[in-house]
């Protein structure tokens, strides 16, 4: 299979899929039963998940699978944060799905954590972009079609959530001899954001959490200040 190039024609293909695919859906379920559509998204999401374990169980071995292939990413956990949103409309799951999918994973459809033999059109390509690239647009057709929204209560929650995840998992790392969360080492990709040394990285990367998840909460307030203001003039 040929190598990841970050920024091909695949790739360019698999970011614009990520936006145009739950808008469509979006579009159709003003028609259509929404529900349906969300149930299907989970759906395709967690068999994604299962099958990906169990190639990476069947490929690598038992110890391998458990240092490295376990879903304790913090897509991972978005992935079944999301499912869980789509099928239950679960707020709790909307938010972590939310604010790690929107910050988290969508730079990881950005810049993928893809290498040598795993460009298009390979498995670990079609995985990959599934994985991620769903969980976006799970997110997004939950925000759209659905009307699930975030708050600033749900932020300050799934920031506090990722940091005590993270903390078990540094815990796990010393146990296991892996990096889930990328704690020991960066991951190997072209994302801007591990710039630092190690452990340096950890706590910038901390603050630019932060700030990314008040961008992505930025639109919902805005929407929230004008429709006040609008209430108010009117009053």
């Amino acid at each position: 299979m040929p190598d990841f190039e970050l920024f091909s024609t695949p790739h360019l293909i698999a970011m614009a899929l990520t936006i145009v695919v739950p808008i469509a859906l979006a579009v159709i379920a003003r028609r259509r039963a929404a529900a349906a559509i969300g149930y299907l998204l989970a759906g395709a999401l967690m068999i994604n998940e299962v099958v990906s374990w169990r190639y990476r169980f069947v490929t690598f071995g038992f110890e391998q699978f458990v240092k490295g292939h376990l879903p304790l990413h913090a897509c991972g956990i978005a992935a079944l944060a999301t499912a869980a949103a789509l099928v239950f409309r679960n707020q709790r799951a909307y938010e972590i799905a939310y604010f790690w999918g929107m910050v988290g994973t969508l730079n990881g459809v950005i810049t993928p954590e893809l290498g040598e033999n795993q460009g298009f059109p390979s498995y670990r390509f079609f995985q990959y972009f599934i994985s991620h690239s769903g969980i976006v647009i799970g997110v997004l057709y939950a925000t759209w079609a659905l009307r699930m929204r975030p708050d600033i209560g749900g932020l300050w929650r799934a920031f506090i959530g990722v940091n005590l995840f993270a903390a078990a998992m540094g815990i796990f790392n010393l146990v296991a001899g892996s990096n889930y969360m990328y704690l020991c080492e960066p991951p190997e990709a072209a994302s801007p954001f591990f710039f630092a040394p190690w452990p340096w990285y950890i706590l910038i990367i901390e603050f630019i959490a932060l700030a990314m998840f008040f961008l992505a909460l930025s639109p919902f307030r805005i929407a929230a200040w004008r429709s006040a203001r609008r209430s108010a003039d009117s009053a």
